[in-house]
């Protein structure tokens, strides 16, 4: 499981950019490239945050 995460996170990051490696559209007056990394930037930090708040190992106290 924990390997199929590992490679779910990959994908968009680098099998993405060679499809997507396009300066047409601009989304938000960024080439889309430009735009589909920085999406994946805010979305990996969020997905981390999630897990983090989720993660039973992290219920513990400070020692």
């Amino acid at each position: 499981m924990r390997k199929m995460i590992y490679l779910i996170s990959v994908l968009p990051a680098f099998g993405s950019l060679v499809i997507f490696n396009r300066v047409e559209p601009y989304v938000l007056g960024l080439p889309f490239v430009l735009f589909w990394s920085i999406l994946w930037l805010f979305l990996t930090s969020m997905f981390l945050l999630i897990v983090n708040v989720l993660d039973p190992a992290n219920k513990g106290g400070e020692e």
